[in-house]
């Protein structure tokens, strides 16, 4: 029988794939600290961005055979080294795409309308300040005619490219790899109502001189953060930054700088450098809009990521465990 340990936990339509195939699956979290005594006992692993898979835990687990990241980003595990010792490593890329640029639009439009510096203000004043809360907030932005600047043009940035779009938004966009991208916008399912626009990319120097918004989505691992104060001092004075892919993606000590001086006119971020421990003046920053690393935590995304895990572990090890 195949054992699969879900340590960072599995959609419960995946576990049932999984369990129909007469796999073993165990959800009950172990620790970092014993994953090297109890890790051995399985044949594979699902893990998300909590639990790390290094050289040395790799090295303790001979029977391990497959390593599959729920989500996108595989810097909590040792890709390479795995893959060299024969371990099948496999991530989800498509299923969370959708939800991840949803939360990129949630907050374009709170750093649009100052929602995240209202919330944190009307309760405290709002009783006694309410006309002038009113005056502050009411210089606020529409989405619609502005230029949004996607670094980055895999899936994620291809699905916020859809919704900017569709949302009357112009959209330049930078990719390493990517060259045209054919943007399919409508609802199929609902009215068939469909059209399809063609995007080139560009360089990243058109895309920070040009955004007024700017939304990155590019793999990091650690360095030199690719937006640094360099390419901030590039960008519009005013432009609104939006980064849900990895913490350090935008320095950290730039932003805080720019947002002070007023370059930077507000910033989203759902990642930070020294995760699960932000740093507290990123935290209590007023021109920041924060959530806690959830772009792929919807219903949605965490049921197509189990049966997307749950079909690659079917196709790898066979059915009947």
């Amino acid at each position: 029988m195949v054992k699969i340990l879900a340590n960072d936990g599995i959609h419960p339509y995946g576990k049932l794939l999984l369990e129909e195939a007469k796999y073993q699956v165990d959800t009950e979290r172990i620790p970092q600290d014993q994953l090297v005594e109890r890790l051995p006992e399985y044949d594979a692993v699902i893990v998300r961005s909590a639990t790390k898979i290094r050289k040395e835990l790799i090295d303790a687990c001979p029977n391990l055979k497959m390593i599959a990241r729920a989500g996108v980003g595989m810097d909590n595990i040792d890709v390479q080294y795995a893959r060299e010792k024969g371990i099948q490593v496999i991530n989800t890329p498509a299923a969370s795409s959708r939800s991840v640029a949803e939360l990129v639009v949630g907050h374009l439009l709170v750093l649009g309308r100052s929602l995240h510096m209202a919330n944190r203000e009307m309760p405290v004043g709002g009783i006694t300040q309410f006309k002038a809360l009113k005056k502050r907030f009411s210089k606020g932005l529409e989405l619609g005619g502005k230029t949004l600047g996607i670094i980055g043009f895999g899936r994620i940035g291809q699905e916020l490219a859809k919704i900017a779009l569709g949302m009357g938004m112009d959209v330049v966009t930078t990719d390493l790899l990517e060259r045209e991208v054919q943007i399919n916008i409508g609802t199929p399912r609902v009215n068939n109502a469909t059209f399809a626009i063609k995007l080139k990319t560009t360089s990243l120097d058109e895309v920070l001189a040009k955004s007024d918004f700017i939304s990155v989505h590019i793999p990091f691992s650690g360095g030199e953060s690719p937006i640094n104060a360099a390419a901030i001092e590039k960008m519009k004075d005013g432009v609104l930054l939006v980064n849900t892919s990895r913490g350090g993606v935008i320095d950290e000590d730039a932003l805080i700088a720019a947002l002070d001086s007023g370059k930077v006119a507000g910033a989203a971020l759902d990642v930070f450098v020294g995760e699960p421990t932000p740093r507290e003046d990123i935290l209590t920053h007023p021109k920041i809009s924060l959530s806690p690393h959830i772009g792929a935590s919807t219903i949605e995304a965490q049921r197509n990521i189990g049966l997307e895990l749950a079909d690659a572990f079917i196709e790898f090890f066979g059915t009947e465990g």
